[in-house]
């Protein structure tokens, strides 16, 4: 069959009820549907169909499965497997936003945060939003950098994701409008191959309110994706991007799948894939991985 419907959620949430019901809605949508295939018991599962119109199908079983704790997502059945994963850093790959953590630091967090969670919206331009930003930290000391670098957490599933994608021989990237010395120490910790991300400038050991131009916003994050598909001579097709913001959603409609995790509304219904109950591993999922054929993380080995 062409098409293919992943149904993924946290494990244990994916019943054999939930199953049955895609089966229903898949029939009565009037598409042909296949044998559900377990990808991860209670976790995720695939089945294949055929349909004259997948996208009004999809839209079909996301609302009828709208108030089950799962994520529903179709595609091709060809080339579901990416050679290039290009991945914002920032409440994706880490949890969290690293310039609200130096906000901390400098006691107005709630302030950065809120004009951060707007700019995510797509509310605000995120350059102009980033300048503020940074222009209310000037003074702090740059040694908060490094403590803010100590306490990154990694999204849970995307040291898995990265091992997986690259024993797989795909190339990663994480393209992020943060910072590099957050984007470098997360590119060394799971293994991405690159990191590209926006320069913090420093002056007599305080940071200096200001960021190195241009800006690595929205514009630049699509460039990357096309400059990082040509280096390894691939279509966009080939590609899987994934974010959560505003400035993620031109590199997730131009990426042969682009996911929305646990994105902002307005980027979560513009996304063609999205993930919303399952962790990072259900990008591996989107793309028929089984859980048996997911690699073990370099720190885990």
């Amino acid at each position: 069959m062409q098409q293919v419907l992943t149904l993924c959620a946290a494990p244990g949430a994916l019943t054999a009820d939930t199953l049955g019901t895609a089966l229903r809605l898949l029939q009565e949508a009037g598409a042909t549907a296949g044998d559900p295939s377990w990808l991860a018991p209670g976790e995720a599962a695939d089945i294949p169909f055929d349909a004259p119109h997948p996208a009004q199908v999809l839209t079909r079983l996301r609302d009828g499965l709208a108030d089950h704790p799962v994520d529903v997502n179709g595609g091709p059945a060809k080339g579901r497997r990416k050679r290039l994963l290009i991945a914002d850093m920032d409440s994706t790959i880490i949890v969290g936003e690293s310039l609200d953590e130096l906000a901390e630091y400098a006691g107005i967090r709630d302030q950065i945060a809120a004009i951060t969670a707007r700019a995510m919206r797509g509310e605000l331009d995120f350059e102009g939003a980033l300048r503020e930003r940074v222009g209310m930290l000037k003074g702090l000391p740059a040694s908060t950098i490094d403590t803010v670098v100590d306490g990154l957490q990694l999204t849970p599933g995307a040291d898995v994701l990265v091992a997986t994608m690259k024993a797989a021989g795909a190339y990663c990237a994480l393209v992020s409008g943060g910072f590099k010395p957050m984007t470098g120490a997360i590119r060394l910790r799971i293994g991405f191959d690159e990191d590209r991300s926006n320069t913090l400038h420093v002056a007599d050991g305080v940071l200096a309110g200001t960021v190195g131009e241009p800006i690595l916003g929205r514009d630049a994050k699509l460039a990357a994706l096309k400059e990082l598909c040509a280096a390894q001579d691939l279509p966009l097709e080939a590609a899987l991007a994934v974010g959560d913001g505003a400035n993620d959603l031109a590199m997730l409609g131009a990426a042969g799948m682009g996911v929305a995790f646990q994105a902002k509304p307005a980027v979560r219904d513009a996304a063609g894939f999205r993930i919303e109950h399952a962790d990072l591993r259900g990008l591996l999922y989107l793309q028929g991985y089984k859980a048996e054929d997911f690699a073990v993380p370099p720190a885990a080995a």
